[in-house]
């Protein structure tokens, strides 16, 4: 008896449509290799014999919409930052750039703006800050209700900003170029830009417009732009997730490595080790793993298929589109950089640090506590961005690397123990950016990986008044607390090709005009070009960071389908 829904991969986006699809009373089935879920969004104890769950991969929440909250019932709570960001600048560190939430919503609020600029020799820039904002906070606001609905089309979608020079500036024009039309400071420039490059390699005046997709997904979190810290942390939103999914019936299997998936609904996996390998049906199937690796179980399901088809003397199927992964009679060097140009490329390094308390700053005028609970902006001028992206992309280790930070603890310390946060410990996460999978042609992944950490903490260090090794805490065999993750580590973990957070480019969350939206999957931005397999992970139109939206996007097709059926 075939399931009616086989999901491929436990993270939240499949943990969402498991629990939306079960509720609805189909039979649903979700395999996931690893020995639990949760996928990038959960909580580990990173460093023996410390009491801190930290958020390993992702940290902050943005994107996850309270519909989903509301439907599945989810105990999940987010706290609002009342920091945005701090800045220092890196050509003066004893002076920076603090953007503080709660004075910008007092009775002078312009004046706390401007002086909070002056500081950085921007204070001309205050009102254009004000007037960006009013404009990104104009396409959240129509936009984001439509992230759990069916694809606005283009037209349509500008039609809901209602602001032509709006959606001139964010959606038709390089961003570099405009935020450089309406900023003038250097820093404030790339305080601003980084929202377009975390995670994507990319340059701020590339007329591809990648930077303006990422960028786009920053800025309308929420129907608000704003990021919120988990209580609990990331294993606390995907613990929730798992409950709903379990509680409404949906089968969850962990240490089940999917092998192989045929386009007609079958499904290899192998469960644990010495267990021999299962085949499960389904009228349906949701990818929650990367398009490039479901890619990859289609060759080999295609294969298997064709193999059953020539023992029973059936002719084969037709095969697949090309792929650089397919069988091809060229030589195995040429195919595996076909492959690796083919391929997603992520574009950071990841470290985790546990402190035995905050780093004094070189600005001794902004306190640790309030430069730390927003985010910390590190060496990002828009010119030290430009510069990062050109060595990075003739192969080379940035330097000084630009850096953001973000603080867990000093808006939940509840990931602590008691003992640990009344010791005055605390977290730090640092994203490092403009750091491309393809550096790994040079360097080994230890190397890659002892380098980036070096130049992370070159780069804190850069404008502390005391280096960050003085204050990383030891763990129970006396190790440093510092953790650091690459596009590779990622990859081997995640299975996200290239440590591609987002796996693979962005879409903007729309269709095109001409775009055939005549199916449910294709109307909710979840189609493959199987009319059985849908994506329901970060690979879905909309897809990316912990949202939910693309579990629910392909809950929701499938739930027409069978209402149209």
């Amino acid at each position: 008896m075939p399931h009616d829904v086989v999901i491929i991969g436990g993270g939240h986006n499949g943990l969402t449509a498991a629990a939306y699809l079960a509720r609805a009373g189909l039979d649903v089935l979700l395999l996931e290799r690893d020995d639990h879920l949760g996928g990038a969004a959960v909580s580990a104890d990173a460093f023996e014999g410390v009491d801190a769950r930290l958020s390993r991969y992702s940290y902050l929440v943005s994107l996850l919409p309270k519909r989903i909250i509301d439907d599945l019932g989810l105990d999940v709570r987010l706290v609002r930052r009342r920091y945005s960001s701090y800045t220092p600048d890196p050509v003066d560190p004893e002076r920076g750039l603090l953007i503080d939430r709660e004075a910008g919503a007092g009775p002078d609020s312009m004046g706390s703006l401007v002086a909070a600029f002056a500081r950085v020799g921007a204070e001309g820039d205050a009102d254009a800050w004000n007037d960006f904002y009013a404009d990104t906070a104009r396409l959240a606001e129509t936009l984001f209700p439509t992230l759990t609905e069916p694809l606005p089309t283009r037209a349509e979608a500008r039609a809901l900003v209602g602001d032509d020079a709006v959606w001139a500036s964010f959606i038709d024009e390089p961003l570099g170029r405009t935020i450089d039309a309406r900023f003038t400071s250097d820093l404030v420039r790339g305080v601003v830009a980084t929202d377009g490059l975390i995670g994507t390699f990319t340059d701020l005046d590339d007329p591809a417009l990648d930077a303006n997709r990422c960028f786009l997904y920053h800025v309308i979190g929420g129907g608000t732009g704003d990021w919120d810290v988990p209580i609990g942390g990331m294993g606390a939103v995907s613990g929730e997730l798992t409950r709903a999914a379990r509680e409404a019936g949906a089968e969850l299997i962990t240490g089940a490595e999917v092998l192989a998936v045929d386009p007609d609904g079958r499904v290899r996996y192998r469960l644990g080790e010495g267990e021999g390998e299962h085949e499960v049906t389904a009228g349906t199937l949701l990818s929650n793993v990367a398009p490039a690796v479901l890619d990859r179980l289609l060759a080999v399901g295609t294969a298997d298929a064709d193999a059953r088809a020539a023992s029973s003397a059936i002719a084969p199927r037709d095969q697949p589109p090309f792929s650089p992964d397919g069988p091809l009679d060229v030589p195995p060097v040429v195919r595996e950089r076909l492959r690796q140009l083919a391929a997603p490329e992520g574009a950071q390094v990841k470290v985790n640090l546990l402190l035995t308390r905050l780093p004094r700053l070189r600005d001794a005028s902004v306190a640790p506590e309030a430069a730390f609970a927003g985010t910390f902006h590190i060496n990002e001028l828009e010119s030290q961005l430009s510069s990062a992206y050109a060595t990075a992309a003739r192969g080379g280790i940035p330097s000084p690397l630009p850096c953001e930070i973000y603080c867990h603890t000093l808006s939940d310390p509840s990931i602590l123990s008691p003992e640990l946060a009344a010791s005055g410990a605390h977290t730090l996460t640092v994203f490092g950016l403009h750091v491309p999978h393809r550096l790994l042609e040079r360097f080994s992944n230890d190397e890659l990986r002892s380098q980036l950490q070096a130049a992370v903490l070159a780069s804190l260090n850069s404008v502390l008044a005391e280096p960050i090794e003085q204050v990383i805490a030891t763990d129970a065999a006396g190790r440093p607390c510092i953790e650091t993750k690459t596009t590779l580590d990622l990859e081997e973990a995640l299975r996200m090709p290239g440590g591609n957070i987002f796996h693979g480019p962005l879409s903007w969350p729309w269709a095109e005009d001409d775009a055939s939206l005549a199916s449910p999957a294709e109307r909710w931005g979840v189609a493959t070009r199987h009319p059985r397999i849908l994506r329901c992970g970060s690979g879905a139109v909309r897809g990316g960071a912990v949202s939910g939206i693309g579990g629910h996007n392909a809950a929701m097709a499938v739930l027409e389908a069978s209402v149209v059926a």
